[in-house]
């Protein structure tokens, strides 16, 4: 890149990031009250799953996004460029994007088990097992990001600002192999295990599905799993395809050129700011793509949904609670109606009964 070009770069960066915070996080959270409180046709399990989500993606935008990428373009010296926040900061940035990756595997693992086992159908259908499942998703990732505190350090660097050279405490990543390891099993935590699975899990679902369409008819299947269930579990099946193509999309780029700085680029000398390098400029596009996925599912829902969009407009509107209180006063007044008149109407066909004899039982 030229110098023209790199500053054209760094600036739509420099606006990119505070745009994804300034719409993620509340599309994030207006997401979670959507799925939580609406009725968007989903099954309970897919409810808890897909807030817990927006939860922990809502978090990613906060910890990586807009405390570490918008102040890192925005300020010279940012506050996590001290002591203990630097390690603090790791954790928690890696304990979210564990948390967003892995409850996209086992939602996805949870729904084609759900259509292969009836046993597993049972089992997974219970709301309580689906919040231990979240739960223990969020704590094990952020326990096994405890690690990622250690692999920066703060070091006192010589920079030039308007002219003037001058030394500032930076955090940097530790050049040691503890680092080294650690960032490698990271980044096959975070991208390559779960873009794998989360692929074969999809195909077989597919695959699943096609094998059931040949297998019964349509009237077959309508009697086998009813039609509410039906809606309800082809709802979920398409949001649920949805959003891990859109994670593998979005995250495979990332995972690629991470590979490719971590082998070919691993020297202590290499200016991973220096845009004049293609693979610094291909490797900041990439991280712009994951990070994109973390603020995409509100818009995912909204396209794959119908029920999603007239929740929606519903609420945006408040035409809701106005329908809901018109078909309760409709529903009360008819049925105010319907006691009247049975208790007014006279027998059409009276019935005289005669008792012919009476006999004392004892």
């Amino acid at each position: 890149m030229e110098g023209a070009s790199v500053s054209v770069f760094v600036t739509v960066q420099k606006i990119y990031y505070p745009l994804l915070c300034i719409v993620g996080i509340p599309a994030n959270l207006f997401t979670f009250y959507m799925i939580c409180f609406r009725k968007c046709g989903m099954s309970n399990t897919a409810i808890i799953y897909l807030s817990c989500l927006a939860i922990v993606d809502t978090f990613y935008l906060v910890w990586v996004i807009l405390l570490d990428l918008t102040l890192t373009f925005w300020i010279l010296q940012p506050f996590w460029h001290s002591y203990p926040w630097c390690g603090i900061l790791g954790f928690l940035q890696y304990g979210s994007l564990y948390s967003s990756s892995w409850i996209v595997v086992v939602f996805t693992i949870e729904r084609y088990l759900v259509l292969r086992c009836t046993a597993s159908k049972q089992n997974f259908s219970q709301s309580w097992d689906t919040k231990i499942i979240c739960t223990g998703i969020v704590l094990l990732s952020h326990l096994v990001s405890v690690p990622m505190g250690w692999i920066n350090i703060v070091t006192p660097v010589n920079l030039t600002v308007d002219g003037e050279n001058m030394t500032l405490p930076r955090c940097r990543y530790r050049n040691h192999t503890y680092s080294t390891v650690i960032v490698w099993i990271a980044t096959f935590l975070s991208g390559g295990i779960p873009i794998v699975l989360v692929i074969i899990f999809n195909y077989l679902i597919g695959y699943h599905l096609c094998q059931a369409s040949n297998l019964f008819t349509k009237e077959e299947r309508r009697v086998m799993y009813g039609r509410n269930t039906r809606g309800t579990l082809k709802r979920t099946i398409l949001i649920l395809g949805t959003v891990s193509v859109a994670f593998v999309v979005l995250s495979l780029p990332r995972f690629v050129t991470y590979c490719i700085l971590r082998t070919r680029y691993n020297d202590e000398r290499f200016n991973r700011n220096d845009y004049s390098i293609p693979i610094n400029v291909v490797g900041d596009l990439a991280n712009m793509l994951q990070n994109l996925n973390s603020t995409t599912n509100f818009l995912l829902y909204c396209m794959v949904s119908h029920r999603f969009r007239q929740e929606l407009v519903q609420a945006m509107t408040c035409k809701a609670k106005a329908h809901e209180l018109s078909t309760l006063l409709n529903h009360t007044t008819m049925k105010v109606f319907s006691v009247v008149n049975h208790k007014a109407s006279p027998s059409s066909n009276p019935v005289t009964v005669v008792l012919t004899s009476l006999k004392q039982t004892e």
